[in-house]
């Protein structure tokens, strides 16, 4: 009877653990974001997105994971013209979401985004956004590791990304 009672123990904290993994956390509170970093275009990180006509890439050296669990960092988007454009944003691997903080153009650099929401990685306009969280910025609910961990990811072949072998 009492290793029924153990099972039985195990299986409810197991139950809840995973509840709470779903779940939001209601005194969750983002950080203040920092300023946009300086926009650097040697060495992005190459993104393929699907359907786009577009060029993206991310700047490695811009990636970062804040104390609030917010992987932010600074994508590129080129255009066949040859038209840069950067965005300043950041993913919320524990609910799915992603925020504009800052958008960049040649001719007046960065300008904060006015009341800069959370919105759903699966919008049409957050591909780019949803394929950084997929194949680097996120693990599961949280955060990928380090910045360092993240830019390896999104360097790495489809084939060893989240490998412990690269984890080293």
């Amino acid at each position: 009877m009492r290793l029924e009672s153990i099972a039985a123990a195990l299986a409810f904290v197991a139950c809840a653990a995973h509840a709470q993994l779903g779940a939001e956390n209601p005194d969750w509170r983002e950080a203040e974001a920092p300023p946009p970093p300086a926009l650097k275009l040697d060495g992005l990180i190459p993104l393929e997105v699907p359907g786009s006509t577009l060029r993206f890439g991310v700047a490695p050296g811009s990636v970062a994971v804040g104390s609030d669990g917010i992987v932010r960092y600074v994508v590129v988007a080129s255009s066949t013209t040859g038209t840069v454009n950067a965005i300043y944003e950041g993913i919320r691997c524990s609910s799915g979401e992603y925020k504009v903080y800052a958008r960049h153009n040649p001719d007046s650099g960065w300008t904060p985004t006015k009341d800069a929401a959370w919105r759903s990685l699966h919008e049409p306009m957050s591909r780019h956004s949803l394929l950084i969280a997929r194949t680097g910025a996120c693990m599961g609910h949280g955060a990928n590791g380090s910045a360092a961990r993240i830019v390896q990811d999104l360097r790495s072949s489809i084939d060893s990304r989240f490998s412990n072998e690269t984890r080293r």
